[in-house]
């Protein structure tokens, strides 16, 4: 696997616990949560772009 897709999958990994834990503490309309979900929806994005190219 190369190494950019490794490091995405890690990216990804640790956004995705991070959006978890803020989720659990705040309302899920919360502008944190918002945020993190947009971001690791690029990361997701990005992820396919590079698998799927």
């Amino acid at each position: 696997m190369p190494l950019k897709v490794m490091s995405l999958l890690g990216a990804i990994e640790e956004l995705r616990h991070y959006l978890n834990q803020v989720a659990n503490i705040r309302k899920l309309t919360d502008p944190e949560v918002i945020e993190v979900s947009q971001r690791l929806d690029q990361l997701l994005n990005q992820y396919n772009s590079d698998v799927l190219s």
